[in-house]
């Protein structure tokens, strides 16, 4: 019967939009009718769990909209469809189920339609439908498509963000060399992340717009300007936002190139003047990251997130909040030593609602204006974000490391929890997880450390388990309650071992100071806490200290490479993703310079104090433990080279080693199949060192 009404509900909206010839009439896919033949988890059923995407109130506060994304392994993509329930709870509705993906779905502001982007009709195109997903139609038509967009409040205009190319390729400087294939650089910059420079700059676009009239192309509020809003290589919409009268836009931008926008994090905010055409940069003189604006209901105040310090992407990230009127500034975080994330207004103005890791989970937090108060709002061991008010009630993104995300109401004045999707109750159902376990270790500081331990599903105290170290990235990332499809605690526990994931100097959440301590000391303080908290849980009578490993990436890589040949006998197997193995390489290599400049204060050939003598490389002579190399040929940030480095050391000193590389993958692994194979490449390379061979 299930499959009869999706077929017939499929055939009604077809029908509805049999004028468009651009209507894709391939269906979707989803895995939540998927039986498991035992409770544990594996990389495939991991890859199974459907993935909540973008959420959203309608303007009454009624109606929630979403997105769920499944991964088809076989066809190794993904499918995406939108989805509306009601705030108080029961069962949600399927709007979608096109073959084509929708994404950046959200309400008009009048509430009366839902739009999304989609590529259906051949390039990426601004649609919408009617709230119950009916009457779905193109209406955009620009040049080129576009990667993102907003509706001003009245529904008079709207910005949207696509790509103006402004540079000259080789072809175009040379016209008579058509096949050539080569790059002409004289400036940094020329590859960012994953992608190299493509010679086009991100701009946005305002246009007005008319009832059932074809969006064509805008003013590009950006003409000839070499910068890109939103920032790369993250940004999206939330960098932009209208003032609530419409007549104004700001947005976030680095007005800097090459070389200067390399070395520096000092992006601003500006307001755009509709009427005018004038620019005006709202945020002048303030040096680092300054992003993410959003006005009051009122129109009168401004909040931003702001980082003081010019070049320093992990600077504590501050609430400021700017009268429009005065221009008078205040940082409302001031007193409040851990990070703000994702501020918003609340329906008065009065509030700002926020979320920040504070010992090592991520709460909501709610600040009083008028009084400055900063008040936690909810407790728990999970991770919370994307706080949406509706009424007495407020709207959240929940995740743990047991389960991934799903959209919770807490109550406002009790702070109570009830979840409003279960997204992946099917398949949690059928799985057993491991228990996670909060402890707190005394480092050789003598300083109190959070230690998650991660227990495999089943345990028994009376066996004894090999045990796993894992080293956090960033370096100033958290050990929070994530849920990741790469680096997920429970995928490792159900592999019968112990996971060690120890918050070690240079996370959030435990204080500025204990943040910022890394910089400069990446071979020091934060190594020994690694020590002190697999040394702590290794006494455990379950734990078989003659059989532990050690895995990370980025810097987490980087700590494995460390440890290889420091770890004193400790571990039996190594595991680095995309780690750092040279220092003065990956100075010379990076794309983003700031980052170096910073932690390791400056270039090689200045040799600031000792930093540069903690690069692992200096020890591959102390190596004599197996090893597995995992890298991405897209990884701009650490390239290649650094793991081929690392692998070929391994090789010429006879380690044990292998190495896994994807020519398709960057800092991370994206595609169903790749993380697949990399799932069992790094349990196969734990089993084969850490546990008895039959």
């Amino acid at each position: 019967m299930k499959g009869k009404l999706f077929y017939a509900g499929l055939f009604f909206v077809l029908i509805l939009a049999a004028c468009s010839s651009e209507t894709d009439k391939r269906g979707t896919f989803d895995t939540r009718g998927m039986k498991l033949s035992g409770d544990r988890i594996t990389p495939e059923v991991l890859w199974s769990f459907g993935r909540l995407g973008n959420a959203s109130l309608s303007p009454d506060g009624s109606t929630l909209l979403y997105t769920v994304s499944y991964s088809h392994i076989e066809e190794n993509r993904t499918y995406t469809d939108v989805y509306v329930m009601s705030v108080k709870g029961g069962e949600p509705v399927q709007l979608t189920h096109t073959y084509t993906n929708e994404s950046q779905v959200a309400w008009r502001p009048d509430g009366q339609k839902i739009t999304f982007l989609s590529s259906e009709s051949g390039t990426v195109q601004l649609w919408e439908m009617n709230a119950d997903g009916t009457a779905r139609r193109r209406i955009s038509e620009i040049p080129g498509g576009i990667t993102g967009y907003q509706f001003s409040p009245d529904m008079q205009h709207l910005v949207y963000s696509k790509k103006v190319k402004l540079d000259k390729s080789v072809v175009d400087m040379y016209p008579d060399l058509p096949l050539t294939n080569a790059r002409i650089e004289e400036d940094l910059m020329y590859r960012h992340w994953d992608s190299w420079h493509d010679y086009t700059y991100s701009h946005l676009f305002v246009v007005p717009i008319g009832n059932d009239r074809m969006i064509s192309s805008g003013t590009d509020i950006m003409e000839g300007e070499r910068y890109n809003a939103p920032m790369k290589p993250f940004g999206g919409m939330e960098q932009v936002t209208w003032t609530p009268c419409g007549k104004g836009l700001a947005y976030t931008c680095k007005k800097l190139t090459g070389r200067d926008y390399a070395v520096s994090t000092n992006s601003d905010i500006y307001l755009y003047e509709l009427e005018s055409g004038e620019t005006v940069n709202l945020t002048e003189g303030m040096m680092g990251y300054d992003k993410n604006p959003k006005f009051s209901p009122d129109g009168s105040l401004m909040l931003w997130e702001s980082m003081a310090r010019d070049g320093y992407e992990a600077d504590k990230n501050r609430l400021m909040v700017m009268d429009l009127n005065t221009g008078v500034v205040r940082d409302f975080s001031a007193g409040f030593d851990h990070d703000v994330s994702g501020p918003v207004w609340d329906d008065s103005g009065a509030f700002i609602w926020f979320t920040s890791n504070v010992h090592a989970t991520e709460q909501i937090y709610l600040l009083d204006l008028n009084s400055g108060s900063v008040n936690r709002i909810t407790e728990g061991v999970h991770n919370l974000s994307g706080v949406m008010q509706t009424g007495e009630s407020l709207v959240a993104t929940r995740v743990s490391m047991s389960a991934p995300a799903d959209l919770i109401r807490i109550d406002m004045r009790s702070g109570s929890m009830v979840n409003l999707t279960n997204i992946n109750s099917g398949l949690l159902e059928q799985l057993e997880m491991g228990h996670v376990e909060e402890r707190w270790v005394t480092t050789t500081d003598n300083k109190q450390m959070l230690v998650w331990v991660i227990y495999p599903p089943h345990f028994d105290p009376a066996k004894k388990y090999p045990a796993i170290l894992y080293c956090q990235g960033g370096p100033q990332s958290g050990v929070s309650q994530f849920w990741s499809y790469r680096w997920n605690f429970q995928m490792m526990a159900a592999n019968d071992y112990i996971v060690v994931a120890p918050n070690r100097r240079g996370l959030p959440g435990f204080g500025t100071e204990w943040n910022e301590q890394i910089s400069g000391d990446w071979g020091g303080q934060n190594l020994k806490d690694y020590l002190s908290a697999i040394d702590a849980v290794a006494k455990e009578s379950f734990v078989d200290e003659t059989r532990m490993g050690a895995v990370g990436a980025s810097y987490g890589g980087y700590s494995v490479y460390w440890l290889a040949g420091n770890h004193n006998g400790r571990f039996n197997a190594f595991i680095s993703h995309c780690g750092v193995f040279n220092m003065d390489m990956m100075y010379d290599t990076t794309e983003e310079m700031f980052f170096v400049n910073w932690d390791l204060g400056g270039p090689y050939w200045e040799r600031p104090d000792n930093r540069y003598e903690f690069s692992p490389h200096s020890f591959v002579k102390n190596w004599d433990t197996p090893i597995l190399v995992i890298h991405g040929a897209k990884d701009f940030r650490v390239p290649e080279s650094q793991g081929m480095a690392a692998f070929n050391a391994a090789q010429m000193r006879n380690i044990p080693s292998r190495f896994l590389y994807f020519p398709e993958e960057n800092h991370w692994v994206l595609s169903a199949q790749n993380g697949i194979l990399w799932q069992r490449e790094f349990a196969g390379w734990l089993n084969r060192w850490l546990k008895p061979q039959e």
